[in-house]
């Protein structure tokens, strides 16, 4: 684990209450600009249009997430991409209800079907950094759950004590 760890965590509550004062200047601030520009009720209304049409796309969309999510664990799948885009039409839903146009950007992006996949994989992206700095090999746990994984050895009846240096060690069960 990062020596930077214990840090992190203590500044994580003052940046995120940092980042939503500045997401809340910035949406009044663009509000304030649109509606000098365009009018007051136009403004309004275009918020009000926008919350609409978001919880109606929260809605349409959500039901096929929740669908695909449905589908995926009748299958036996692994349900990670759907998972994924459940939890960004939820959170693409809250953004476009919120009053503002900022977070309604961020909202269209998560909710959208053809935006979505850009956003689900910029998310994993940033994960598989994070889970990169902590020391963990991505690819080793990608291949643990990936269907039909065959991993080439050999079986022996007593384990060695101690591995070599330059071997891993696999435990599991031999299916025949």
């Amino acid at each position: 684990m990062s020596t930077n760890a214990p840090l992190r965590r203590r500044l994580l509550l003052p940046l995120l209450v940092l980042g939503f004062i500045l997401v809340s200047v910035a949406e009044v601030w663009l509000l304030t600009a649109v509606g000098s520009r365009i009018g007051v009720p136009w403004t309004l209304a275009i918020l009000v249009a926008e919350a609409l049409v978001g919880v109606w796309l929260m809605r349409r969309e959500g039901r096929k997430a929740w669908a695909a999510l449905r589908d995926a664990y009748a299958t036996g799948k692994m349900p990670t991409g759907q998972l994924a885009d459940a939890a960004l039409v939820l959170v693409g839903g809250i953004m476009l209800i919120l009053p503002g146009f900022f977070t309604d950007g961020i909202g269209l992006i998560c909710l959208l079907p053809f935006t979505r996949p850009l956003a689900r994989r910029l998310i994993g992206l940033i994960l598989a950094r994070q889970v990169a700095k902590q020391g963990l090999d991505v690819g080793v746990m990608r291949a643990r759950f990936a269907p039909n994984t065959v991993v080439e050895g050999e079986a022996v009846d007593t384990p060695p004590t101690e591995p070599e240096q330059d071997q891993q060690v696999i435990r599991g069960e031999l299916e025949e």
